[in-house]
């Protein structure tokens, strides 16, 4: 027999949690994180660390609801992860440091422009502003999608990122087309495509951008020491 106050069997009770109770948890997560972070690396990591909560959840929240440039705002502290496990190991913040940053910055448009057109109507019900309304919003996803890995293919061709970046901008290629001249099923499919692209092609740009940093490293080091006496 069920006791008196005991939920009823093959039934599951979700307790609402409070948004005052949500807000203390928050703010106590965030200031033992940059306390923890000050303590165990260094004040420039953990200011960092601040910067990036205070721009997204001041800056990039609120203008979901108002602009589909929250995208813009929201690379922003997107991208600051790489400063701040640079400023963790080095203690500083270099050309190499934000060379990571400018490539995180980059990557976020193609592949969260998938994730806005694949989840439209979801954002769209939620009141959320990803994409703008009319039929401009195929142009915004073209423009968001193909200028930054141009950009991205541009400005980083000295450090030969290769097939995988060539694929990448040839799965936005065929985004685009399917938004403009396929079917919604074909669409979904490139959609899905260019997500997965985005996911393989990150990490691996973090991996030569670190090798580059190391091999550059090495040879300014090899140069002091042809220069140092005896």
């Amino acid at each position: 027999m069920r006791k008196c106050g005991e939920p009823r069997a093959g039934r599951s009770y979700l307790r609402k949690i409070g948004q005052s109770h949500a807000l203390c948890f928050g703010i106590s997560l965030s200031v033992i994180g940059a306390i923890y972070l000050a303590v165990t690396t260094n004040a420039l990591a953990s200011l960092l660390s601040i910067l990036t909560l205070l721009a997204y959840l001041f800056l990039y929240t609120p203008l979901k609801r108002k602009t589909p440039l929250c995208t813009l705002i929201g690379a922003l502290p997107g991208a600051m992860p790489p400063l701040i496990g640079w400023a963790a190991a080095c203690g500083r913040l270099d050309g190499d440091a934000w060379l990571l940053f400018v490539v995180v910055f980059l990557w976020q448009f193609p592949h969260f422009m998938a994730i806005a057109w694949t989840y439209r109507e979801d954002y769209a019900r939620a009141g959320y502003l990803v994409l703008p309304a009319g039929k401009s919003k195929d142009r915004f996803v073209a423009w968001q999608t193909l200028l930054h890995p141009w950009h991205f293919s541009e400005w980083f061709s000295f450090l030969q990122f290769g097939v995988s970046l060539e694929l990448f901008i040839l799965q936005a290629l065929f985004f685009l087309e399917a938004l403009f001249s396929a079917t919604a099923h074909a669409l979904l499919f490139e959609c899905l495509s260019l997500l997965h692209g985005s996911c393989c092609l990150l990490p691996s740009s973090i991996f030569r951008c670190c090798c580059f940093a190391r091999v550059r490293q090495e040879m300014n080091m090899k140069r002091m020491l042809r220069t140092m006496p005896g």
